[in-house]
């Protein structure tokens, strides 16, 4: 049987009250059975006045036994005994067979004090007595003790029947008490158990309140006592988890990664954007050690460095072999009762910002390489010209052309950067509107046809009539176009074909310029559209090449909502492919 608080109240109670009503079972018999002995020994005395008064003067046998049987009809039985315990009279037994009775207790009681008491079996007539021993003094010398003793079979019969009906009134009691305390036991423990099952609903989440207890009772309080807890409990758990989720949330969209590692070096939490900065999937790294997510060195040091310090630590880290990339680490113990027990990990993506910072620095040098050639030029020849060359009629004109040259394309780079400024900035003036791939193309194809005339390059243009139309600023379509045909031009040798063509793609327009030239390497490929990049340096500069064409048509096809893929091999030429969307007019640009 199941220990349960019913049954533990249930059965206390029951002994208690078992005992109760034994003790007093138990007390009442003995005060029943002490008041009758009290009785019978105040009777007894009373006989025993009026049988000493009465008693013969004589010892003899003959007038004592008279006189004994005459008390006897009163029911008490009389037993004369001398002072050696000889029994001379007896009216229940004959003398002569009776044994000493100087060993008796209230004999030797009488014969010391003058009288004796007793209760007790009596082995003759098998049965308990109470005895009244009283001593009689014939003379100084002559005594002897009467003994009055009447039988307690009467009280015997009476307390048994007292016990027998204290017997069925108790076990009635019993029977009664015990039901009711059970049924109230019984509805105390439901109502434990009730408190019970909500403290398991609680600890579940459930947080309904119990229906209210009137009873007015302790349980009653404690039940309200619980209600407001729980009220209380759940309105501060529902903050937390509003309070957990925004963190969430915001954690979960931040750009920065974010990580908390514990003492032992297990991951305990790490959002998106740490697992996808150490190119690992989010399928929950929490509770694994932070090496099997981070596999770079450098930061795994750092995150050990950060447990060894009291205060929050900062550091660069690149990661990556092929294709690296900066972060920004900010790094943070964390603290509980004077010892670190973690730290919280912060990464900065800062690969943009090193890459616009090479590329600065990039630009620097390159434009100021650009510019250092024709103003060296420039001010040599100038300078040759003021040192006396102005008089020789014969080179005079052709250092000029030099200057002039120069200067020329000291303008178009300033001009290129300036609208590549312009591009950026998104400060380009730009006419909008319908326009067909013919007008972007025949314009295009008449200009570039000049310098193709003069390297016997033949050019081709393919497209259909029914293309449909695209929508955009007409000189920045016309400006991709001319500086891929210039390229082509530039970079194909005497004799080649340049091709135009257009077709639709989907809900796409894609305008392809290709060549058979000279073509471009694999490496190269993806470095082409930067500024002052050229794959043939030696070549552009030759043919007065800026170096800013291919990344001008980078920002122009992205300023129309479009993209720009190359297609080349060494030897075989390259394709170009502009691919522009369908619009329609109104529609905002990119």
């Amino acid at each position: 049987m199941k220990n349960k608080l019913f049954w533990k109240l249930g059965i206390i109670y029951l002994l208690m009250l078992l005992l109760v009503i034994g003790a007093l079972g138990l007390y009442v018999v003995r005060a029943l059975r002490q008041e009758s002995l009290d009785t019978a020994y105040t009777q007894l005395e009373s006989l025993s006045r009026v049988a000493l008064a009465w008693l013969p003067p004589s010892s003899d046998t003959p007038a004592v036994q008279q006189w004994a049987d005459i008390l006897a009809q009163s029911g008490v039985r009389i037993t004369l005994i001398s002072s050696d315990g000889i029994v001379l009279a007896d009216t229940k037994e004959d003398p002569a067979k009776m044994e000493n009775h100087a060993s008796r207790p209230e004999i030797r009681e009488a014969f010391l004090n003058g009288s004796g008491r007793a209760e007790r079996y009596s082995a003759t007539l098998g049965r308990n007595l109470v005895y009244l021993a009283k001593r009689y003094d014939y003379d100084s010398e002559k005594s002897l003790v009467v003994r009055f003793s009447v039988p307690l079979y009467h009280l015997d019969e009476t307390l048994r029947t007292f016990r027998d009906r204290l017997g069925i009134i108790s076990l009635f009691i019993m029977i009664l008490a015990g039901g009711a305390s059970l049924l109230y036991f019984r509805t105390i423990s439901g109502r434990i158990k009730s408190l019970k099952e909500f403290s398991h609903r609680v600890a579940e989440g459930d947080f309904r309140p119990l229906p209210r207890d009137r009873h007015g009772d302790e349980l009653s309080d404690l039940s309200a006592s619980l209600n407001r807890t729980a009220k209380e409990l759940d309105v501060t758990i529902r903050t937390l988890t509003e309070e957990r989720n925004q963190s969430a949330a915001v954690l979960a969209g931040m750009e920065e990664g974010v990580a908390v590692v514990g003492r032992d070096q297990c991951i305990i939490y790490c959002n998106r954007a740490f697992c996808k900065a150490m190119d690992a999937a989010d399928n929950g790294w929490s509770g694994r050690p932070v090496m099997e997510l981070v596999r770079y060195p450098d930061l795994i040091a750092f995150i050990k460095k950060v447990l060894t310090v009291d205060g929050a630590i900062r550091s660069e880290v690149v990661v990556g072999s092929v294709k690296t990339r900066s972060f920004a680490v900010t790094a943070a113990p964390v603290r509980s009762e004077g010892s670190t027990t973690g730290a919280v990990l912060v990464l900065h993506d800062i690969s943009e910002i090193r890459r616009l910072e090479r590329a600065r620095r990039d630009f620097i040098a390159n434009i100021s390489h650009e510019f250092k050639t024709p103003l060296t030029a420039i001010q040599g020849f100038a300078e040759t010209l003021l040192g006396g060359a102005m008089e020789d009629t014969k080179n005079r004109k052709r250092f000029l052309e030099i200057i002039r040259d120069h200067a020329l394309r000291l303008s178009r780079l300033t001009e290129d950067l300036l609208k590549l400024a312009q591009i950026e900035a998104g400060q380009l003036p730009c006419d909008a509107r319908c326009i067909s791939v013919a007008e972007i193309v025949n314009p295009c194809l008449d200009t570039a046809r000049v310098r193709a005339e003069r390297k016997n390059l033949v050019m081709k243009a393919d497209f259909p009539d029914d293309l449909p139309l695209l929508f955009g600023d007409l000189h920045s379509y016309q400006e991709i176009l001319e500086n891929l045909l210039d390229n082509a031009v530039r970079y194909t040798s005497d004799g080649g074909v340049v091709k135009v063509r257009a077709a639709v793609r989907g809900n796409e327009i894609v305008l392809s310029v290709s060549d058979n030239g000279i073509g471009i390497p694999k490496v190269e490929q993806d470095r082409i559209f930067e500024r002052f990049y050229r794959a043939d340096a030696a070549r552009s500069r030759e043919s007065g090449g800026t170096g800013l064409g291919l990344s001008i048509v980078k920002h122009l096809v992205e300023a129309q909502g479009g993209r720009i893929t190359v297609e080349s091999e060494v030897g075989s030429g390259s394709t170009f492919n502009v691919i522009l969307p369908i619009r329609k007019e109104n529609s905002p640009l990119f």
